[in-house]
């Protein structure tokens, strides 16, 4: 039967349409957050081929360690594995290598965790991004899918990239660890990035936050209470609310400048600060003022190739190898180390940079360190903490903070700059994410510079 076009049809057709909003809106609600790829998942066959394409391109790293100097040839390596039901194409494999190798991390760990055999994880979020986001089994690592020009800038930049963080080792940009392309026929072929997880580890995390610095579009409504649904928030829902980091401020500060200008030069924007927050354990709250957690703190923050059992070893800090750890013990239990901490002007601590400190250490047969403490505060480093994913993570007097520089791959171009023209027009006197890369690297700063204490 045909519904009438009268006021009672207009009121029916209203309601309707209605309750198929409010319908979409819940349905909505029921996609966020995590879920486990089963076989029965859409995309099960997809990150099958990821898995398996990834074991065997680590592997050949694992067989071919890269060189301790990289050659241009490194940055435009491209290698194709045929697998049964795809081909793997990995880009500059040395380049990425040689990076997960200066943050401390083996190639078997790494492997373990993109090709366990646990299920990845499908993370479905608010974000307007067409792209797929998946994360490993222990949430280490995230996996996204990208276009073709995403990764075509991403490689034209990796050397300059590279260059950065090994000129500011404790930079919050997020640490690109392999870019690949499957290649399934018939299909499409599907490039994709792996990422080291800001929020990792995640287990105790109450609160995300993607922060932008402007107003419009920057609000979203938090799960419900009690919900196990992931939400990352944003600027607007941050309102009100302090990163409160003390004597740590000052080096975060001057991190986001850094690695904003550097973003800068990229001639890119619409990037995001990511922000999580979790309350400290009591016994979390003081374990840094310990003068062995000190020692190790240290070692952690300035380790180099010094150690024979690590020749090669590039300047980004990574993980304490547990030999170091021990050998660090005996050293204080020892007397061998000698170390003083002065406090300097504006009331710097441990966890910040270096400034108005020194650092003695000359254990029988040991290199000493004190050329890296020298270039500690040029590089802008801090005493990181005894910590998983520690150069994300800040430690407050209350909170421990994940923090880290995401999504650096819109390039400030023509359409960007119309598209800022038109929301100039549609957002008079508002903030909008669409500005040019000197405004948008200062206002970030800013932002961090107002919610902050």
């Amino acid at each position: 039967m045909e519904m009438s076009g009268g006021p009672a049809g207009g009121t029916r057709r209203t309601g309707t349409v209605k309750r198929t909003m409010w319908g979409g809106l819940r349905q909505q609600w029921k996609l966020l957050g995590l879920f486990e790829i089963d076989q029965q998942h859409e995309f099960y066959s997809l990150t099958s081929m990821m898995k398996e394409g990834l074991s065997a391109a680590v592997q050949t790293t694992i067989d071919n360690p890269p060189p301790d100097e990289l050659s241009e040839d490194d940055y435009r390596l491209e290698v194709t594995q045929i697998h049964k039901d795809f081909k793997m194409e990995t880009f500059a494999g040395p380049v990425f290598a040689s990076l997960r190798r200066s943050l401390g991390m083996t190639e078997k760990e790494y492997q373990h965790s993109l090709s366990s055999d646990g299920s990845y994880l499908q993370f479905i979020s608010n974000s307007k991004s067409k792209a797929d986001f998946f994360l490993t089994n222990d949430k280490r690592f995230f996996l996204k899918t990208q276009n073709k020009r995403e990764v075509k800038f991403l490689l034209s930049n990796l050397r300059i990239y590279m260059e950065h963080l090994e000129k500011y080792p404790h930079s919050l940009l997020v640490k690109f660890l392999g870019v690949h392309r499957i290649n399934i026929s018939h299909r499409r072929k599907k490039y994709f990035i792996v990422m080291q997880s800001v929020f990792y580890p995640d287990d105790r995390i109450n609160a995300r936050y993607d922060i932008k610095g402007c107003e419009v579009s920057r609000w979203t409504d938090p799960a419900p209470e009690g919900s196990q649904v992931i939400v990352v928030l944003k600027d607007l829902n941050f309102k009100g609310q302090y990163i409160t980091l003390d004597q740590q401020r000052p080096w975060l500060l001057r991190q986001v400048e850094i690695d904003t200008s550097f973003l800068q030069r990229l001639n890119v924007l619409d990037y995001s600060l990511l922000v999580a927050h979790q309350p400290l354990h009591q016994d979390e709250r003081h374990q840094g003022l310990s003068f062995a957690t000190l020692i190790m703190r240290t070692k952690k923050s300035v380790i180099t190739g010094s150690s024979p059992t690590h020749a090669g070893m590039p300047t980004v800090p990574g993980v304490v190898p547990e030999e170091d750890s021990t050998m660090l013990v005996s050293e204080m239990d020892g007397g061998t180390v000698s170390c003083s901490f002065a406090e300097s002007r504006g009331g710097s601590d441990p966890g910040s940079a270096l400034s108005g400190r020194t650092c003695n250490e000359q254990p029988a047969g040991s290199v000493t360190d004190s050329m890296e403490l020298r270039d500690f505060q040029a590089q802008n480093r801090r005493l990181l903490p005894n910590f998983k994913n520690p150069l994300h993570v800040i430690d407050g007097p209350e909170h421990r903070y994940f923090v880290g520089i995401i999504d650096i791959f819109t390039v400030y171009s023509f359409k960007k700059r119309l598209e800022h023209w038109w929301k100039r027009l549609r957002h008079p006197g508002q903030a909008f994410s669409t500005v040019s890369p000197p405004s948008y690297c200062l206002r970030l700063c800013q932002w961090v510079q107002d919610h902050t204490k």
